[in-house]
């Protein structure tokens, strides 16, 4: 994507399935357990570059000893901070206990922090707010009850916390946030509790209250607690949590939103965001790899048995299609090959936009993450130029004059973009800076002939179109190409979301901006007036009412509107735009249906309440996340 988004934070959860010394016997070393977590975080820092956090719980401590860990970080490198400080941990080890000390686990778990077996990291993507070691998960909700401690960090954004809040405040709690990380852990929080007192109260004639504190920790019931707790969650989540005990979940919202992955063996249960992260940690095949299944929880126990509830009746599966599209590790081989298809499925607009000269035409692509994309646009390219060969060879027709150049003839490849990502922006001129952000990419000179060829680079998505406009495109006309085409492997992103992405402001979509030059163009502008009425007198929004200003046009009316807006009165080429039909977006990726960027179908209705609340905020001049 040429336009830079916050997006998907990620989480990383290992649970040991057997007593720790086992690990140490068998691996050989006691750090076998954080590297794998480290490469489980490693391998998802594409989700999070803002902070990170790692808990760790030791089950069955004796009272007076520490049992909960946890550090956090905004480093630049936050991951390789963490665990440094971790490892230093096992270093001090060394130091206090020795060789025997440091491969005796009962010993480590006595004398050293982070030597538990429940892990859970998280990297942060924030989508709001500032970034501070406070808005860093894992959270944490203390309590000397060792079954009521709560260790919480998930992928998750939540439409509906005034109403979370509101609840909060009726069960007669006095939230420090008004936030949904806060309400959410403070919501599981109190049921929490509940299920403390509940089992307390069936036991307190039979045990003493120490003898009651070890049933409570072993009758746990974790799916009764999230079932009270998310039956009033509106939004796209994937929540891990630890609690004090040993327990552990990971809780999916009903519709599929965000992702969660497991695997599970007789040694360690490991969850993840993306199933590359999990693949690399443990070496196993992908077919072993499950996906959390919507509105369950993956909820292990602290015997270290595991399974999935239902927590929430599963709704249509929605699965966030920009995970696919955008910013889901490509190594996955679902991905990978969702992407190809993408690239090949533009290829009947590309030619069209390129008058099928293909003769006059380089191929290329922005940023590195459309690469898939463009390499299943060449293979769609090369079928088309394989189709045309057997027309012509066996069909005879007369025009065959150069065989052996018909036969010869490839697409025209060439790297003609590539970022300096030495060059900082730093100027806080407006002018300044726009010049600067012009030079932030760099192209390849005298590969495309001056007037004559056509340019064709493919991006992943346009959001914003402010890269293109202000760089992208003025360091391609450089090259004095006849045309430039940019073809995007996304439909036009038209809404936006509420789940996790940070697009949130309707006015920052360069097809809504587009869509207004249209209205305007076309004496149509009181079509705002009617919408922000109807956005403002629903009290119980189920209708997105701003796809009523896109309907007037075609696609394609508002893709040439995007072009004009982009091409500024420098640019000497002729400049083409090309969306991908969400048609073939959900031919190409038919298990995730999410699309209500593009569509504004949202699978919520508190999506449906976001969409229309960020319209009225961009009629009203607010500038404000519209949840």
């Amino acid at each position: 994507m040429s336009d830079q988004i916050k997006h998907e934070c990620g989480i990383a959860m290992i649970r040991l399935r057997k007593d720790p010394q086992y690990y140490i016997d068998k691996y050989g070393s006691p750090l076998y357990i954080p590297n794998r977590l480290y490469v489980l975080m490693q391998k998802q820092i594409n989700r999070g570059q803002d902070g990170a956090g790692v808990a760790n719980i030791k089950i069955n401590t004796s009272p007076g000893t520490r049992y909960i860990s946890r550090y956090r970080s905004i480093e630049p490198q936050a991951v390789n901070f963490i665990f440094d400080k971790i490892q230093k941990k096992y270093k001090k080890a060394k130091k206090q206990g020795g060789e025997k000390g440091v491969l005796d686990a009962q010993w480590l778990k006595e004398n050293i922090a982070f030597t538990g077996e429940v892990w859970l990291g998280h990297l942060r993507y924030g989508t709001h707010g500032e970034n501070s070691i406070e808005t860093c998960h894992p959270f944490l909700k203390q309590n000397n009850w060792r079954s009521r401690n709560l260790v919480m960090a998930g992928n998750f954004n939540m439409t509906n916390v005034e109403e979370l809040f509101g609840r909060l405040v009726e069960l007669g709690q006095h939230p420090k946030e008004k936030t949904d990380t806060v309400t959410v852990m403070e919501k599981i929080g109190h049921f929490l509790d509940e299920e403390n007192q509940r089992i307390f109260d069936k036991y307190k004639h039979q045990y003493s209250n120490e003898q009651i504190t070890a049933v409570i920790e072993n009758e746990l019931d974790v799916a009764r607690i999230l079932r009270r707790s998310c039956r009033d969650f509106d939004g796209g989540y994937a929540m891990a949590g630890l609690i004090g005990n040993g327990s552990s979940f990971v809780v999916r919202d009903p519709s599929g939103i965000r992702p969660a992955y497991y695997y599970a063996d007789d040694e360690i249960v490991v969850v993840a965001s993306e199933k590359p992260a999990i693949k690399s940690a443990f070496n196993i095949d992908y077919k072993e790899i499950k996906e959390i299944q919507p509105g369950h929880a993956l909820v292990i126990n602290k015997d270290g048995s595991y399974a999935e509830h239902e927590i929430l009746p599963a709704r249509e599966k929605k699965s966030c299609s920009f995970e696919r599209i955008y910013f889901s590790r490509g190594t996955d081989p679902g991905i990978y090959r969702e992407r190809k298809m993408l690239g090949r499925a533009l290829v009947p607009q590309i030619l069209q936009a390129i008058d099928f000269d293909l003769k006059n035409t380089v191929f290329s692509y922005i940023p590195n993450t459309a690469e898939t994309a463009f390499l299943g646009m060449i293979e769609g390219l090369e079928d088309y130029l394989a189709a045309k060969r057997k027309e012509v060879l066996l069909e005879g027709k007369p025009h065959l004059e150069d065989p052996e150049s018909l036969l010869s003839f490839r697409p025209r490849v060439e790297k003609l973009v590539s970022k300096d990502v030495k060059l900082r922006t730093f100027i806080t001129n407006d002018s300044d800076r726009d010049a600067m952000v012009a030079n932030v990419y760099d192209t390849t000179y005298e590969v495309v002939r001056s007037g004559i060829d056509t340019l064709v680079v493919i991006d992943d998505s346009i959001v914003r179109g402010t890269t293109l406009e202000k760089s992208i495109l003025t360091t391609l006309d450089k090259l004095n190409p006849k045309r430039i085409v940019i073809a995007s492997s996304a439909p036009q992103i038209r809404f936006p979301d509420c789940y996790g992405i940070d697009m949130s402001k309707m006015k920052e979509f360069i097809a809504f901006r587009a869509t207004l030059e249209l209205l305007k163009e076309r004496g149509m502008s009181y079509l705002l007036e009617e919408v922000y009425e109807k956005c403002n007198t629903q009290q119980i929004l189920t209708e997105n009412y701003v796809k009523l200003l896109y309907a007037p046009f075609s696609d394609q009316e508002i893709s040439d509107k995007i072009a004009d807006i982009i091409t500024t009165s420098e640019i000497k080429a002729e400049v083409k735009v090309i969306y991908q039909t969400v048609e073939n977006l959900h031919k190409c990726i038919p298990e995730h249906l999410g699309d209500w960027y593009f569509t504004g179908d949202f699978p919520t209705s508190g999506g449906m309440r976001v969409v229309n609340r960020a319209f009225a905020n961009f009629m009203e001049g607010k500038t404000v996340r519209a949840y």
